[in-house]
């Protein structure tokens, strides 16, 4: 695959997966695209995160709800809680953010300042925490070092979850204005145009 945009595949597709590190707009270019295509975006933090930050019971059966309709965009994780196997055979495109790390960890330490500072409303009540955590090394607690933790997930797994879902067309943006150049590609792309 080139890095061209124009040589990437432009849909429209009616169900897809946006996988990435933490804090590389998923959740962004999910609503970009749901906007593209007409799709329903399905956040999944607010299907798994209940008031005081406790697991929802009903997040696979959620999940699995949303899963089984016709026209749907969101982020590709909680795989180790069951959402991969609901969701993967169901979508047809899958984009990845596989963007340089440096990219990943300044989006998200501009994200989680924001948060904090503004006390935004995430999911179910929930609010970001004290920016004191940012100094705690538990990744449970600490969402830079959640990202530290992760940051080589994609690439290690993404090849296997191709290989179980051979079904999947992948689009790999390597940069922040690769994905640009291809979400501003997909204008005029309705989802009653031919792929």
């Amino acid at each position: 695959m080139t890095d061209s945009p124009s040589s990437l595949p432009m849909g429209p597709f009616d169900r897809v997966l946006i996988a990435g590190l933490t804090g590389s707009g998923k959740t962004t270019l999910a609503r970009r695209l749901a906007g593209a295509w007409d799709l329903t975006h399905v956040e999944l933090d607010s299907l798994y995160h209940g008031p005081d930050w406790v697991p929802r019971e009903t997040f696979l059966d959620d999940v699995a709800k949303f899963a089984s309709t016709e026209r749907w965009v969101t982020e590709w994780q909680y795989t180790s809680k069951g959402a991969g196997g609901i969701l993967e055979p169901r979508a047809q495109l899958a984009v990845w953010l596989d963007y340089p790390w440096r990219v990943a960890r300044r989006r998200l330490i501009r994200r989680t300042v924001s948060r904090s500072v503004t006390r935004a409303e995430l999911w179910n009540g929930n609010r970001e925490g004290s920016l004191l955590r940012l100094f705690d090394r538990d990744p449970e607690k600490n969402i830079l070092a959640w990202q530290r933790k992760t940051r080589n997930n994609w690439r290690e797994r993404m090849p296997a979850a191709l290989e179980r879902n051979p079904h999947l067309t992948l689009v790999r943006l390597k940069s922040p204005a690769q994905t640009d150049a291809w979400v501003e590609g997909l204008r005029g792309r309705s989802p009653t145009s031919p792929r």
